[in-house]
């Protein structure tokens, strides 16, 4: 069996995950804010800007693809302690976290895509350690 010479998370390298879920957020935030109209719907898409961003940088700049790559994680673990304060928000308010289904599926979105960015991304820091790349 051969070692793979880096990361993959879904089939996907870090750099191009991070991409991926820059994009993703993007357009799932574009796509609140214009069906909504309200504002604060545009949040995704406020977190997937740098996140496509970091991962552009990490692509461009090899070098630099630690770096990057450790920024991304910050914003991946911001989406995913959003995710999870809107839904505890969410259910101690009047109409429980159910009142309003399109914003309950939203706010467990944001929390378990979250939670599977960052968990990759240090799943992806262990593996770096554990397998240094040669000189």
């Amino acid at each position: 069996m051969t070692q793979q010479n880096e990361f993959k998370a879904l089939g996907m390298n870090m750099t191009t995950m991070t991409l991926a879920y820059g994009v993703f957020l993007i357009l799932w935030g574009l796509a609140l804010f214009l069906y909504s109209g309200h504002k604060t719907a545009a949040m995704p898409a406020v977190i997937g800007l740098p996140l496509l961003l970091a991962g552009g940088l990490a692509f461009k700049f090899p070098a630099k693809r630690k770096i990057w790559m450790h920024i991304a994680v910050l914003f991946g673990l911001i989406n995913l302690l959003m995710g999870l304060y809107m839904i505890n928000k969410s259910a101690g308010s009047e109409e429980g976290l159910f009142g309003n289904p399109r914003k309950a599926a939203s706010f467990i979105m944001l929390a378990l895509t979250g939670l599977i960015y960052t968990v990759s991304c240090v799943r992806s820091f262990i593996w770096a350690r554990k397998n240094p790349m040669p000189s």
